[in-house]
């Protein structure tokens, strides 16, 4: 598909975060994980502020900066400021719609965690694929047969914009008739006790996370 690949790559952008303030008493890793991924995904920062001691700005920052990642490649592509806007809102939405929930964390006698986290991946992208395949199929026959009958042959910029211009209408109208979600897939995380009893999780845990919240079927 038309930069499927470049797309879902950067929908899927790991977002590591190792922000927490020593703890008073015993530490809850498992509600330091979910709060991580609540106010990374979901932009829920309550019980992510009462566990770090963040402030709410600081705390609003974490989603938006996951957002602007996510956003990153399409600013690349020049593409008009409405259809820029309409993917970011469209991105934030499917972000907030992702299903996990996270289990009691087990200690091991280091003093680390680990977490177990059940993932529900979005299928969006897998139950849109056909569609938009068929359709770039139609526009590209439509732009062939239009050359071929004397009108002007539409520049590279012209396509491309069409082109995501179509793709955001399918994957809108498919978010606005209710996302589907796949087989829960179960991802450990590890929460590790560092120096001054400063916790974090590892980044490539977080991509591990990351990559299950969106089935990739289609691409493998």
């Amino acid at each position: 598909m038309y930069r499927k690949k470049r797309i879902i790559a950067v929908l899927l952008a790991a977002f590591m975060l190792a922000l927490l303030v020593g703890c008073v008493g015993k530490f809850d890793a498992g509600g330091y994980t979910k709060s991580l991924l609540d106010v990374t995904y979901k932009n829920d920062t309550q019980q992510y502020i009462e566990l770090t001691g963040s402030t709410k700005d600081a705390a609003d920052k974490i989603f938006e900066k996951n957002l602007d990642a996510t956003m990153e490649e399409f600013e690349n592509l020049n593409l008009p400021d409405e259809l820029e806007n309409k993917y970011r809102q469209l991105f934030g939405d499917l972000i907030r719609n992702v299903k996990y929930t996270v289990s009691e964390a087990k200690e091991d006698d280091n003093g680390n965690f680990t977490v177990d986290v059940s993932i529900e991946p979005l299928t969006i992208f897998d139950d849109t694929y056909t569609d938009f395949q068929n359709q770039a199929k139609e526009y590209a026959t439509q732009v062939s047969n239009d050359v071929m009958n004397g009108a002007p042959m539409p520049s590279d910029e012209e396509m491309q914009n069409h082109i995501y211009e179509l793709y955001y209408e399918i994957l809108n109208q498919d978010l606005e008739k209710g996302l589907q979600y796949g087989e829960t897939e179960v991802i450990t995380v590890h929460v590790n006790r560092g120096e001054g009893d400063i916790y974090e999780i590892p980044q490539e845990d977080m991509t591990a996370l990351d990559e299950a919240m969106l089935s990739q079927t289609v691409l493998q």
